[in-house]
């Protein structure tokens, strides 16, 4: 039993309670005391990053502004690191920034003892978006005393850095706003051809998306070009929303444009794809451009000028037994 008591005992005297020490009391001013310090003790920060850093100079000029570390990783690549003791604000952000690009540095470390949520999403959103090579670390510094202990101890946490997967999304949406462009661009072009011929879409404006798309003088129907990377397309898209009073409206219309299918592909010049979509609320009826796509740009103003004929003709085989639909 006395072993016992005396062994917890003895644990209870290695156990300290954590109390936050406000940084200013370790450190008044940023650049005359935190700055000094983080110089000759960098490898409180290199320890929670995944490089090592070497300080080649404290208040590096950048024009009429200055670094307040400018340092070296292990692989001999550009380092700026900025403090600041205080909440994150704009005017540091704009600076690191600034000093970034002018120094042509490769990672910026902003060391700060209150990160906003704003700022955190901006170094995200710089990571996500900057070339592989141009990295941004968002440190959060603390310090700490055990219990009534005399000393302080200073704690580094990394908020944010570059990540694989930041890195994977920031190549995503890079490469969805160039399909957007790309897409633009290819409807810019057909609409501009398409109003030389028909007045079907001249009220259409370009579009980012797949598609574009013009009522058929029917409510729920639509005649629509549609552009993706494996294929061009010219539709009918049927499509009378929830609020019908017949949820099945759709496809009652559909079985009776079918009705006329023979009559209408005769019209029309070549077969036509009948999609009932089963199991979804709309119908489609389309004629398709296969091994042909956004990509194919040498090939555009020959697709556009098929697409465009082929819309005239659909438009024209339809007219009529769209009129009769109920």
């Amino acid at each position: 039993m006395k072993t016992r008591k005396l062994g917890f005992i003895s644990v209870e005297k290695k156990i300290g309670k954590m109390i936050r020490v406000p940084l200013r009391e370790l450190w008044k001013k940023e650049d005359r005391d935190f700055t000094k310090w983080l110089e000759k003790n960098i490898e409180y920060l290199s320890d929670v990053l995944d490089f090592d850093l070497t300080v080649l100079r404290r208040e590096q000029k950048v024009g009429p502004f200055k670094v307040d570390l400018y340092a070296e990783d292990d692989l001999g690549g550009k380092v700026l690191i900025e403090n600041q003791l205080e909440k994150t604000d704009h005017e540091h952000l704009g600076k690191i920034i600034t000093y970034l690009t002018n120094m042509e540095a490769s990672t910026a470390i902003w060391v700060t003892g209150e990160p906003v949520d704003e700022h955190m999403n901006a170094i995200e959103w710089l990571n996500q978006n900057s070339p592989d090579n141009i990295s941004f670390y968002l440190i959060k510094v603390e310090a700490y005393r055990i219990g009534s202990q005399p000393l302080a101890a200073p704690l580094f946490t990394v908020v944010k850095r570059p990540t694989k997967e930041i890195r994977q999304l920031g190549a995503e949406k890079k490469e969805y706003a160039q399909r957007h462009i790309l897409r633009k661009e290819f409807w810019i072009r057909l609409l501009e051809k398409a109003k030389e011929k028909t007045d079907l879409h001249s009220n259409v404006s370009p579009s980012i998306y797949s598609f574009v798309a013009a009522g058929a003088g029917k409510s729920g129907i639509i005649y629509s070009y549609v552009i993706t990377y494996r294929y061009a397309c010219v539709e009918i898209y049927l499509d009378r929303g929830k609020k019908f009073e017949d949820p099945n409206i759709n496809k009652i219309r559909f079985d009776q444009l079918y009705k006329y299918k023979e009559e209408i592909e005769k019209d029309f010049g070549r077969e036509l794809n009948w999609e009932r979509l089963n199991n979804r609320r709309a119908c489609r009826i389309s004629a398709k451009f296969k091994n042909v796509g956004l990509n194919d740009k040498d090939k555009w103003d020959n697709i556009q000028n098929k697409m465009i004929d082929a819309m005239i003709s659909m438009e024209k085989a339809f007219r009529k037994h769209i009129r009769k639909l109920d």
